[in-house]
């Protein structure tokens, strides 16, 4: 058969869809934060899931507001995302089944080796009330995920009110954990960032880790089915597996075995006593 012929032999195969009589894997959709895909956490984690369950997964990677919104919607099965409060909140509205502790890590203020604000081993409410002071370049997230929460929180606990002290120092980009780094490489600023997409950026120009170890820095995962008696049709049985299997043994020891640079990432702390 030569080539023309056989290109569309397949083509035609393609066209009719799925054998009869051969089973496809099930697929579940997960929303979660931009910063578990771009640290390249689920790039580890789902292979070793689909071969222990035959379930594969899409991952809709968002801001934690956008991603709680996408389930609100039914447009997801599961959602991982880092915003306590919101979550406490999807779940309160009848959304979500359950909320349960995943794993942690950390957030850090990165910015210019040269330190124009003078915030290096500060604390974080010390180091925005000196970059404030300063008025020295700061970029936002600005897009309602979880990392632009805690920052918003962190202003407020600093007594800085954005809308007075806000200039053109303050840049909201609306966008995920790697543009707003991409972004504070070129611009020579200031910027909060989970460490787990700092550890795996490549491109950190003149920016390095000037605040980090504060307990407020603190930086909590939660995960979720989404509640089918809100959208029946919610893969629940499919989304639970892959909760239950997040929570093992396995999938937790595999969240532990993610490492860049001989660095962990993300802890796993599934089943800690008093929760968090």
């Amino acid at each position: 058969m030569d080539l023309l012929r056989r290109s569309l032999l397949i083509l035609g195969l393609l066209a009719l869809g799925p054998v009869p009589g051969v089973a496809q894997p099930e697929t579940i959709t997960v929303a979660s934060t931009t910063s578990t895909e771009q640290s390249g956490l689920f790039q580890w984690l789902l292979p070793r899931f689909t071969e222990a369950s035959g379930i594969a997964v899409k991952v809709v990677a968002l801001g934690s507001g956008q991603a709680l919104n996408t389930a609100r919607r039914g447009d997801a099965d599961v959602v991982l995302v880092h915003d306590r409060a919101a979550e406490e909140a999807f779940v309160a509205e009848g959304f979500g089944v359950k909320r349960l502790s995943l794993m942690y890590n950390d957030f850090v203020i990165v910015g210019p080796a040269s330190d124009p604000a003078g915030i290096a081993g500060r604390g974080v409410i010390e180091a925005l009330k000196g970059i404030a002071a300063a008025r020295a370049s700061f970029i936002s997230r600005g897009d309602r995920s979880g990392t632009h929460a805690a920052e918003l929180r962190y202003w407020k606990e600093a007594g800085l009110d954005l809308g007075s002290v806000r200039g053109e120092w303050y840049r909201e980009v609306g966008q995920g954990m790697g543009p707003a780094l991409n972004t504070a490489a070129a611009a020579d600023a200031y910027l909060l960032a989970d460490r787990g997409t700092w550890l795996s950026f490549k491109n950190r120009g003149p920016l390095k880790i000037l605040v980090e170890g504060d307990r407020r820095l603190f930086n909590q995962y939660g995960l979720m089915l989404v509640n089918p008696e809100k959208h029946p049709h919610v893969r629940a049985r499919a989304g639970q597996a892959f909760i239950d299997w997040l929570v093992s043994a396995p999938g937790q020891s595999a969240i532990a075995g993610y490492r860049i640079g001989g660095e962990q990432l993300f802890f796993p702390n599934a089943g800690v006593p008093g929760g968090l």
